[in-house]
């Protein structure tokens, strides 16, 4: 089985093609560059993949359609939004007899959906951030002052403009005035939009792998550092253990969504009530991929086995409190820390010092952390990493 995975300067491309190879598989590893990170491993073929998944939707599809043709590919594993949409949305770019281990796009956009997601969350049993709904960019309706501070969220990450895509980020919004100038930098595509009050508590998600109905494996992970440091992708996090709440009130939401795949719930442990408050669901690869790995759940090729209709074990037990450091990330995060204040971050007296940030970055427990991109059996890509950080090599 050849199996080609896009994105491949992506951490999460990385990770997979990685246990993939482990597993016995052909891997090729596509990117806009011939040397990517997910490329640069061993055993892994990397191909050029030259279209915009974003600019260039149906050009972007039939050159995956090409790769997969020349290279003979049985299996193609996507592994960002806009990769994903795009290859839902021109399936008939590929060959029929590919297989992509994906549920289809209906239902994808409707777990991208985050206002369809809030509804579905609360009847599954999740707590939900209090919300506004702004409509368009006409509505001037905002709450007060004390529902700030909020975090201001496009209903969907990735929305069409014109005849391109556009990925659409969240902002963090202290009052109405600076709500008011966040919303007025919106294209109008991206409402509805959702200003929900900001939930005080660390990040945590579940990692589910949900196929024909059934639940394969599961994994839980706490978020300890990010970048940026109010909330982003996650460069420092740990193992914990699966919460019966957290499972229960998930596998609901999958199951209302009629999910099928693999999906990361993401949640704020609310420090005032100590329950888990829905923020989104992720129905691809996750960036913090590699840490379910160290920790023991081969997501990638569980996902493989299923697609493949091969036997699979049922996977709940892993190890709790690994932890996984993507270095550079993690470097970018102690910047920021030192170079703009708490207020300019908006962490509202929820991380340490400046000092304590330096404290933090500097612990490394051998045995307990693990870096995410280092492999002494597979230095490259994180060397690769390097060379782009240090001006050495061109992204």
């Amino acid at each position: 089985m050849r199996i080609l995975i896009t994105d491949g300067n992506e951490r999460a491309a990385l990770a997979a093609a990685r246990a993939l190879v482990a597993s016995g598989y052909d891997v090729f590893a596509a990117a806009s560059t011939s040397a990517c990170l997910a490329g640069a491993s061993r055993g892994v073929r990397s191909s050029v993949l030259a279209p915009d998944a974003l600019s260039d939707v149906a050009g972007y599809a039939a050159e995956v359609g090409r790769l997969v043709r020349a290279f003979g590919i049985g299996l193609v594993l996507p592994v960002t939004d806009p990769s994903v949409e795009a290859l839902l949305e021109h399936r008939l770019e590929l060959p029929a007899s590919v297989i992509l281990p994906l549920p289809d796009i209906a239902t994808y956009r409707a777990a991208s959906d985050k206002r369809v997601v809030m509804a579905l969350a609360a009847e599954a049993g999740f707590d939900v951030p209090e919300t506004c709904i702004i409509a368009s960019p006409g509505d001037s309706a905002l709450p007060g002052d004390g529902f700030f501070p909020a975090v201001l969220k496009p209903h969907r990450s990735v929305v069409t403009t014109r005849a391109t895509r556009e990925q659409i980020a969240v902002s963090f919004v202290d009052d109405a005035a600076a709500c008011q100038r966040a919303l007025a930098s919106l294209p109008w595509q991206a409402f509805p939009v959702l200003l929900q009050r900001r939930v005080q508590g660390p990040g945590e998600g579940l990692f589910v792998l949900r196929w024909g109905g059934e639940v394969i494996a599961l994994f839980a992970h706490r978020r300890l550092r990010e970048k940026p440091p109010a909330g982003g992708v996650s460069v420092y996090r740990e193992s914990i253990v699966l919460e019966p709440p957290l499972v229960t009130a998930g596998l609901r939401l999958l199951h209302a969504l009629e999910w099928n795949g693999l999906a990361m719930i993401e949640c704020k442990r609310d420090r005032e009530t100590g329950r888990h408050v829905i923020m989104e669901v992720n129905g691809r690869l996750w960036g913090s991929l590699q840490l379910a790995l160290d920790a023991g759940v081969d997501f990638p090729s569980l996902l493989v086995r299923c697609a493949l209709g091969l036997p699979v074990p049922i996977v709940r037990d892993y190890k709790v409190g690994v932890r996984s450091r993507w270095f550079w990330g993690d470097v970018d995060h102690l910047y920021l820390r030192l170079r703009k204040s708490a207020a300019d971050l908006h962490l509202n007296g929820s991380s340490p010092s400046r000092l304590g940030a330096v404290m933090d970055f500097l612990r490394f427990r051998p045995g307990r952390d693990r870096w995410e991109l280092w492999r002494w059996d597979d230095p490259a890509p994180f060397l690769l990493e390097t060379a782009r950080r240090l001006g050495l090599a061109r992204r």
